[in-house]
């Protein structure tokens, strides 16, 4: 999707290093409003080219005073004033916009973390509509620095509890600043607020839905893939590249070739499983490659959870290319495109936030199709999801036709088991104790009934042993780990609290049924801190 041709207003977030910069993204599109995230610190062009209508400045961890604080670039104040902008100033934007338009911006007194009572002062722009002067409501604070002197023009709109600045707003220059995160759920008419500022305050019009999405994806492929282009899909078997791949078949039908790899890191009967749903169901020309002992033989001794990305990304290509070079050979023309399954939440993850001496944010993982390709990739690429989070890509596939039940298959790392046995994948029996252990865990979730209202159920290899009794023996065998983790679009994640009766039929099922396991773990963590997969 080329977000310059999206034709509804077009609101750009300017990532400063929040943990919650997606979501500001999430809450504005389910608005349907367009909103895309770029680095606070890219080029004035990267903002330029992208004629956004409104601009949010992030919340992020740094200090406006610290050396090399990320920024917006230099002439941005210039050209949001110029072209009638609209800025909305969030946590640490808002202290930005303060500092760099003559304000005073400095350590606070007293700290203002987490849930915290506010009082509107200033009964119009961002508080207008039903607020009124001297109402109340609970927001998510998270800051050390406050704004003590406002540029001129500024008037302050609402105050902490502690008698702080909470909400400033300038509507003569279009500025405007919330010191508090409206985006996350523990403020509960935060979505009111950013509902009123972009509806009401700036005009924006809500118009963009899936369908559109779908019209233009279909267009930007026949325009990118010449007439007479083949293109390889490369199908793990997730709701992902299914979808991808499906929408890329309605552009340019026959001209698509897919292709499975069993890599040797499947679940339990995946292949079996996954090729007849693409046979019998969605009618995809598919070509399955076994190349279980290419992936195994290269990974053989990688303890490294990035290395393991990084083998297995390269070997994906080496195998896409050899089966580009054979669709050459019997078709008599060269494939030029691969087309992948990437989603947003693997861009934003895979991206180098601000000021942390990288270009953008902090890289918590190398995505296998995004931080994995080797830079001499023959083929180019053709990502049709990477601009959407996941609930917008199975919407995506409901229009499309992909059968509901493959639709609501929990996701799968591109890696596959890999990055679920931590430690020497090919060590021992580890890859098939996995398997049988996650085949239990996840049918007893089906057969529970609550494989919907799951977003990732899992099992995990752990590298150590236990001590047990089974049999009236002593025994010295493997532990694994068991994860499940509710979500909107993977971003964040909370642990799912099963009932203490299921957890103690699943872990006896296990260590009864899966010779070598004689312990069973509950990983509760949610995200953050922890990712959802171990590596």
């Amino acid at each position: 999707m080329d977000p310059q041709s999206v034709q509804t207003n077009v609101v750009l977030i300017l990532d400063f290093g929040s943990q919650y910069t997606h979501l500001i993204t999430r809450r504005i599109r389910s608005l349907s409003v367009f909103s895309l995230c770029i680095s606070g610190t890219s080029p004035l062009k990267s903002i330029t080219d992208l004629n956004p209508s409104v601009i949010i400045l992030s919340g992020g961890p740094h200090s406006v005073h610290a050396p090399n604080a990320p920024c917006f670039p230099d002439g941005f104040i210039e050209y949001v004033e110029s072209k009638g902008v609209f800025v909305l100033g969030i946590c640490y934007g808002l202290q930005l916009i303060v500092e760099r338009l003559g304000g005073c911006v400095r350590a606070g007194e007293k700290q203002e973390y987490g849930r915290m009572e506010i009082e509107v002062e200033k009964a119009c722009g961002l508080f207008g509509g039903s607020k009124k002067v001297g109402d109340k409501q609970v927001v998510w604070m998270s800051h050390g620095d406050e704004a003590v002197k406002l540029p001129d023009g500024f008037e302050v709109a609402a105050r902490s509890q502690q008698g702080s600045v909470a909400a400033v707003e300038c509507p003569g220059r279009r500025f405007y600043g919330l010191q508090y995160h409206p985006e996350v759920t523990h403020s509960p008419e935060g979505m009111e607020t950013l509902r009123y500022f972009l509806f009401d305050v700036c005009g924006v019009t809500a118009g963009w839905k899936m369908e559109d999405v779908l019209d233009e994806e279909i267009k930007v492929i026949q325009g990118k893939v010449g007439p007479e282009d083949h293109v390889i899909c490369a199908l793990s078997g997730g709701v992902d590249s299914t979808v991808a791949a499906t929408l890329v078949h309605k552009a340019i039908g026959d001209r698509l070739h897919c292709v499975f790899v069993d890599n040797g890191l499947l679940r339990y009967k995946e292949r079996e499983r996954v090729m007849e749903t693409f046979e019998r169901d969605l009618h995809l020309p598919v070509t399955c490659v076994d190349a279980t002992e290419q992936f195994l033989s290269k990974l053989k001794g990688v303890v490294d959870p990035e290395m393991k990305r990084k083998i297995i990304g390269k070997e994906f290509i080496c195998i896409f290319d050899d089966f580009a070079q054979r669709l050459e050979r019997d078709l008599g023309k060269k494939a030029v495109y691969l087309v992948q399954g990437t989603l947003y939440p693997d861009v934003i993850e895979s991206c180098p936030p601000p000021g942390s001496g990288r270009t953008h944010s902090h890289t918590i993982k190398s995505h296998h199709n995004v931080g994995g390709l080797p830079k001499d990739m023959k083929l180019k690429l053709i990502e049709p999801l990477k601009l959407l989070f996941k609930d917008e890509v199975r919407e995506l596939g409901r229009i499309l036709e992909v059968p509901s039940a493959f639709l609501k298959r929990h996701p799968f790392p591109g890696p596959g088991l890999a990055v679920r046995v931590l430690g020497d994948v090919t060590e021992g029996n580890a890859l098939e104790i996995l398997r049988q252990v996650d085949e239990i865990f996840i049918q007893s979730i089906k057969d529970a009934g609550i494989y919907d209202t799951i977003w990732q159920a899992f099992a995990v290899f752990l590298p150590i042993r236990s001590v047990g009794v089974q049999g009236d023996q002593r025994t010295h065998s493997h532990v694994v780990a068991l994860r499940a983790v509710t979500s909107q679009d993977g971003m964040t994640a909370d642990w799912y609290n099963f009932e203490h009766k299921f957890l103690d039929d699943v872990a006896r099922k296990i260590c009864n049924s899966v010779r070598g396991v004689n312990r069973v773990v509950q990983d509760i963590t949610s995200k953050p801190p922890s990712t959802i997969e171990w590596e």
